[in-house]
């Protein structure tokens, strides 16, 4: 079958359209939940919904347990919806136990029953392995991920901002979507978040400004953020660390300061690209920013060579992806983060990789 985006899906479950087994591909939750929540509005009456939808894990060993549901006509509906999780831990089993699930599978899907729509669920699949053949020539599947593309990535961030924003009836003046999906990292779950606090703040006027995305959102961290921005520029590492150090100790989270860097690093190649600017007031116009931090970000674009900065948000993303694909030591992954970022020369891709 297809293989499609999340977009594409949710337009195919407006106009009705169901299949037996849909793969939810990908590990950005916001996308996910709205599929599931579409699939639900749309097939399961809300009363329906305590007998005809179910959950199960194949982390849990679980597989065949969905799978006899899926076969198992439902209560008081007529159709009904079977959730399997964490499908890609399958791939990690011993090779008899992968084997046996494998074939479950591929029983059902030869196979299908009417009444089912089967959705298998995984942050990733490795297309070399059988299970993810039998996925992606037997299902649906959707991707429910922004893609590893760092310009990609921020892209669909700002898309999906608009949309959202359109929901809460109001919308972004220039550049304000750009910088709030930056600020949070790509995380959509946040961003929605963001939006709601905007939306109320701007209240009647119903336009969401830069100023407004940098007073609500950004302007703490932000603060803290162009501390470093001199530390990086000098290549001080040992003081960049230091200064980590007391963030993490302060509670603050490590996606967030993420965000935060990856945010300053576009200003910084903004900066970098401004023009016959003679003062701050003049920046702050042209970078969307507070006049204090526009200078700031003038001044340290002077330090940093472009080719530089551009390493330096590669070095971000690769820092992004790892964070958020479930890491066990975040504090690590920043630390090495820090030293690719103050270290001489070009910044290698990561750790491990």
């Amino acid at each position: 079958m297809a293989r499609i985006s999340q977009q594409e899906f949710l337009a195919r479950l407006a106009k009705g359209k169901a299949v037996p087994a849909v793969v939810l591909l990908g590990e950005e939750p916001f996308l996910r939940d709205a599929c599931r929540a579409q699939l639900l509005e749309q097939f399961i009456p809300e009363a329906a919904r305590t007998w005809a939808v179910s959950r199960y894990s194949a982390d849990r060993g679980e597989t065949q347990e969905a799978l006899e549901q899926a076969q198992t006509l439902p209560m008081l509906s007529s159709r009904q919806v079977v959730f399997l999780e964490d499908v890609e831990k399958i791939e990690k089993m011993s090779e008899k136990h992968r084997d046996a699930a494998i074939e479950w599978l591929d029983a059902y899907l030869d196979d299908p029953a009417p009444f089912t729509i089967l959705v298998l669920e995984a942050c990733g699949l490795d297309q070399r392995m059988r299970l993810a053949k039998l996925f992606f020539d037997r299902t649906l599947v959707v991707e429910v991920g922004l893609g590893s593309d760092p310009e990609e990535r921020h892209a669909a961030a700002v898309a999906l901002a608009r949309a959202i924003a359109r929901e809460e009836n109001v919308e972004f003046e220039k550049g304000a979507a750009e910088d709030l999906a930056e600020f949070v990292a790509a995380d959509l779950m946040r961003l929605k978040t963001e939006i709601a606090k905007l939306a109320t703040y701007v209240g009647e006027r119903r336009v969401i400004r830069r100023q407004d995305v940098n007073a609500l959102v950004i302007s703490e961290r932000a603060t803290t953020v162009w501390e470093l921005a001199d530390m990086l520029a000098s290549r001080s590492q040992k003081m960049a660390l230091e200064f980590l150090d007391r963030l993490l100790r302060d509670g603050e989270e490590p996606l967030m300061i993420l965000g935060a860097l990856a945010w300053m690093y576009r200003k910084l190649v903004e900066a970098s690209e401004v023009r016959g600017v003679g003062n701050a007031y003049q920046a702050a116009r042209a970078l969307g920013m507070r006049p204090d931090q526009a200078e700031l970000a003038l001044q340290s674009a002077r330090k940093i060579p472009k080719a530089r900065l551009l390493d330096g948000l590669r070095a971000l993303q690769s820092a992004d992806d790892r964070l958020k694909g479930g890491c066990d030591d975040p504090r690590a992954i920043m630390e090495f983060l820090i030293t690719e970022l103050t270290g001489s020369g070009t910044i290698v891709k990561s750790a491990g990789r």
